[in-house]
């Protein structure tokens, strides 16, 4: 009980930060968002009037008060869900944005992930428990080459040959026009068609890692004197594997799990662009440039909040796997 009342304190700690800084970062940089619309339309040779100005000092919550009216005005919006409203999908909501893109991007680079890091890990696994033979060599000389190109180069890679040369895929976006009326397993299935060569993207250029870092566990674990003890007794392969060698071996690539899905909710910016997919990544890259500063704060908040619950999560599984890890709690 006091491991995890010592981590929930760290995580509102580091929550309560991270709506700090989320708060201070756009009020440090120069302009407002009324600023930048107030140069969109004299750009277009249609200056506005101070009333029309003060309506969108309201409109976006520029205010011009204190900094501590300011900050607990903030923390109030967020308490009721409001992140302020989009300059770039005006009138709708910074909320409203982020309700719309985040499945697309949880579906598919969430879906990616944890295909990843199970795919990887297992192999990771057989490749240690094979070590110094041809699958050993072979399966980590083909991932750690994938793993060393750049997704998006991946990701063009798949998109020529097996869609624009082959056919056999979408080469964008994340579902097709269909007719009115259409079952709604037709539309999974398109949706999921979509989703194959962004979701093979992210797949092969994260497999490698996952693979290399388990198996270089593994092979760390299997030299443990418990690991040689339990084999000198007779105990089966596949128990000596799995039990004894990689449910202790696995523990460092929990960490990284939790980071790798934390950041899923920041979406995989450059394998979205390429796909033309409506996920957060893709919303993130339209706020800057089009100077969307709520939109952008509103993103960097959700992915602050990912990371952090996650890491939270893994600590709390991190503890009941390996006891060692409450000692002095």
């Amino acid at each position: 009980m006091r491991f995890f009342l010592n981590r929930l304190g760290f995580l509102l700690i580091s929550i309560w930060a991270a709506l700090t800084v989320n708060f201070l970062i756009p009020r440090m940089m120069p302009g407002n968002p009324v600023d930048a619309i107030l140069a969109h339309f004299q750009s277009e040779g249609a200056p506005l009037g101070p009333n029309a100005l003060h309506a969108l000092e309201q409109q976006f919550g520029v205010a011009h008060s204190s900094i501590w009216s300011q900050y607990l005005g903030y923390l109030q919006n967020l308490l009721h869900g409001q992140l302020g409203t989009s300059i770039t999908y005006y009138p709708l909501t910074v909320t409203q944005v982020i309700e719309r893109s985040l499945p697309w991007t949880l579906g598919l680079a969430g879906t990616a992930t944890i295909i990843s890091v199970l795919l990887g890990t297992f192999l990771g696994v057989y490749a240690a428990w094979h070590r110094g033979t041809r699958i050993d060599a072979g399966l980590t000389t083909v991932t750690m080459f994938t793993s060393a190109i750049p997704y998006f180069w991946i990701a063009l890679i798949l998109v020529y040959l097996f869609g624009f040369e082959l056919h056999w895929f979408p080469q964008f976006h994340a579902f097709s026009t269909l007719p009115p009326g259409v079952a709604w397993w037709k539309f999974a299935l398109d949706i999921l068609y979509h989703a194959v060569l962004p979701g093979a993207t992210i797949v092969i250029s994260a497999i490698g890692g996952w693979l290399v870092g388990m198996r270089n566990n593994m092979i760390q674990t299997l030299g443990e004197d418990y690991v040689t003890f339990a084999r000198a007794r007779g105990v089966r392969n596949r128990r000596l594997m799995i039990a004894y060698a990689a449910r202790n071996a696995i523990l460092p690539n929990l960490t990284g799990f939790a980071m790798a899905i934390g950041f899923v909710v920041g979406g995989a910016l450059l394998t979205e662009i390429v796909f033309s997919y409506p996920g957060i990544g893709m919303q993130l890259l339209t706020a800057v440039e089009n100077e969307d500063y709520p939109l952008m704060q509103g993103i960097f908040l959700i992915i602050a909040l990912a990371v952090l619950l996650a890491n939270f999560f893994v600590e709390m599984v991190y503890g009941f796997l390996d006891p060692r890890a409450r000692q002095g709690e």
